[in-house]
């Protein structure tokens, strides 16, 4: 009954269902700060591999792959959107990377990257997270947007699977903000606010990717490889590196290779 009343839905409104639900599962893994001041940095580490194996998965299977398809349907060379669009994610991430003043988890104050500011340390350390979500929310916004081009290649049980792995790796990264601010010295509520906050941008970037593909059809190739992009710079420039600052880095390589698995097996056999 859901599922049919969710299916009736525009897809820009499916959207923000879709990121409403990956927003929550942020906050659910922020309120891990209620029960643990602290995660093992094993656990962390296994965390963010985890991640990142969900969106590199993601990133081909709901994104890149459906892309090409489209481009090949247009009957145009099918791996210029790809390429494009991959690109350009990329590059939009790394001028918000430079332009936005943040700070990774367990590095000093002065490492934070961005332009300088004297914003607070909390804060740095939210908006680390933040830049992470918003490539998430354009590839949600983005294969439920692309459902209104009624295409083989776009099915709405694609985009929900999308939509599941990326709230399953959103447990973990709620947890990856809120457990370390609370160890700064903020209270559990404090944690727990900021912590969900970091997943806020993403309903707003979902909607933002829907409506851009269902005004402008043309460009739904190149959004989709443009959501791959952003995600792949994510997991290559802060995710697997992060994950692998201390020792453990056979934790992160187990998370990578079972997000991967997940995300994949979410997707084929959903999708």
């Amino acid at each position: 009954m859901l599922l049919d009343w969710f299916s009736a839905l525009h897809p820009v409104l499916q959207a923000l269902g879709a990121t409403i639900f990956t927003w929550f599962l942020t906050a659910l893994g922020a309120g891990l700060v209620f029960f643990f001041k602290t995660i093992h940095r094993k656990v962390l580490d296994g965390m963010l591999g985890f991640a990142a194996g969900v969106m590199i998965a993601a990133s081909y299977w709901s994104l890149l792959a459906p892309a090409i398809e489209m481009a090949e349907a247009d009957g145009g060379p099918a791996w210029v959107p790809a390429a494009a669009g991959f690109l350009a994610g990329g590059l939009f991430i790394w001028l918000v990377d430079r332009l936005l003043p943040h700070l990774h988890p367990g590095l000093p104050t002065r490492s934070a990257e961005g332009i300088h500011t004297g914003w607070r340390r909390s804060i740095l350390l939210v908006l680390a997270i933040t830049i992470h979500n918003i490539p998430e929310g354009l590839a949600v916004g983005v294969a439920f947007g692309a459902l209104a081009a009624d295409l083989p290649s776009a099915s709405l049980a694609g985009a929900m699977a999308l939509a599941f792995g990326i709230g399953i790796q959103n447990f973990p990264e709620g947890a990856a903000v809120s457990v370390p601010l609370r160890r700064e010295g903020l209270s559990r509520r404090k944690s727990f606010w900021y912590g969900q906050l970091s997943g806020m941008v993403e309903p707003l970037a979902g909607v933002a990717g829907a409506l851009a593909v269902v005004l402008m059809r043309p460009i739904l190739p190149y959004a989709l490889a443009f959501a791959a992009g952003a995600m792949i710079y994510v997991v290559a420039e802060e995710l697997i590196p992060s994950a692998r600052r201390d020792e453990h880095s056979d934790f992160a390589t187990v998370g990578v290779m079972l997000g991967f698995a997940i995300m994949m097996s979410l997707d084929v056999g959903l999708g």
